[in-house]
């Protein structure tokens, strides 16, 4: 078993934004090119979906531009949201009638794994909020 030849190496991706109202759809379009252009089209939705919901977080309650990463492995990929805020996001119980408050839940429900911590002083001066997909093993070996 191993990996497609295009992932045996890591690859990392960066992308930095204003922290606008137009920048969740930015950071969705740039993981969903990401996730085609590794070959994980059948993941790009989820992952969009993750992107944004914590890219809009960052929007609603976090402080400073956004900077995303997004670390494509041959055995899982990681998008990492970055703001400049010290405060973590907390999960809380949506009402049925409110719109707002499903966000980290989503992220949790969609994504094998997800977490969060204050920056290293070398990545920066907020904190990281990621989600990771765990990719299948692929057999690169002829059965013929």
């Amino acid at each position: 078993m191993g990996a497609p030849a295009h992932l045996e190496h890591p690859h990392r991706y960066t992308l930095s934004a204003p922290a606008l109202p137009t920048t969740p759809r930015l950071c969705r379009d740039f993981v969903r090119g990401i996730f085609a252009a590794s070959g994980l089209s059948q993941l790009a939705e989820a992952a969009a979906l993750c992107t944004s919901e914590l890219v809009t977080n960052v929007h609603r309650h976090g402080k400073g531009d956004v900077r995303m990463a997004a670390t494509v492995r041959h055995d899982r990929v990681r998008v990492t949201v970055h703001d400049d805020s010290l405060e973590l996001p907390s999960p809380r119980r949506a009402a049925g009638h409110e719109t707002n408050g499903r966000g980290l839940f989503l992220v949790t429900a969609l994504s094998d794994i997800c977490g969060m911590t204050i920056d290293e002083p070398a990545e920066g001066t907020g904190k990281a909020v990621w989600f990771e997909f765990n990719l299948p093993p692929t057999n690169t070996k002829s059965t013929a």
